[in-house]
């Protein structure tokens, strides 16, 4: 991990005027393309006013080397119609971009509109290149639209403006020399984890008899050291 990641960059990025695209990209083009079943065609209705190619972040707008699995960076403005997204309108909308995604989700209207950053890791599968593999999504707080967006950040090439971009969502630090894809693989283990921990607490609470509390307070005792040995 490069010493440029270690300073949390705003979510928010003032994209460069040369790299915008305003392009709006239909719904039905989109679950067409990636042969969407009723129910999400349905969730697209519901949830998606309108879906924006904002900005086209590439060699020839930005200056920056391509690299393998980032050749282009795409931003993706969605207004939204309802005050939540399901995470599969987003994964439907990944599966027909052959390309990193950021989205910008925006909700309410005038000065009462509020934005929100979501991405997942995106990066070719080893086992077949014309294929994309997603982690979790990450994403912003939710920020008034009017928040002032901070300057694109300095990088070497598009690799590492991806990962400079996705950093600013992460929920846990990055550790010295720890690589992006070893990164999002200890979130994604952190969250695991604590899930586990929930349910083994549920289960204390439920349970009466006072040897299985004891067993389970000891399991319990192991998962939140091994979520600590993740999270620090």
């Amino acid at each position: 991990m490069s010493p440029e990641m270690a300073t949390k960059q705003s979510a928010l990025i003032a994209y460069p005027k040369q790299a915008a695209f305003g392009r709006v990209l239909p719904k039905n083009k989109i679950y067409e393309h990636s042969g969407a079943n009723t129910r999400l065609k349905d969730l697209f209705v519901e949830q998606v006013e309108q879906i924006v190619w904002q900005y086209k972040l590439a060699p020839e707008t930005i200056n920056l080397p391509a690299r393998p699995g980032v050749p282009e960076i795409q931003v993706f403005s969605i207004q939204l119609k309802s005050a939540v997204l399901h995470e599969d309108v987003l994964r439907c909308i990944d599966g027909a971009v052959q390309f990193p995604i950021l989205f910008e989700l925006n909700q309410g209207q005038g000065d009462q509109t509020k934005t929100q950053v979501v991405a997942a890791y995106k990066r070719p599968s080893e086992a077949d290149a014309s294929r994309w593999v997603l982690s979790s999504y990450f994403t912003s707080d939710w920020m008034p639209a009017s928040t002032a967006r901070t300057a694109m950040p300095l990088a070497l090439d598009m690799a590492h403006l991806y990962s400079v971009l996705l950093q600013s969502l992460m929920p846990l630090p990055v550790r010295p020399q720890e690589a992006l894809h070893d990164w999002i693989a200890r979130i994604e283990l952190a969250a695991a984890k604590r899930r586990e921990v929930e349910k083994t607490k549920a289960r204390l609470a439920k349970e009466k008899q006072f040897n299985r509390k004891v067993e389970i307070n000891a399991t319990l005792r192991q998962l939140k050291s091994e979520l600590e040995n993740l999270t620090r």
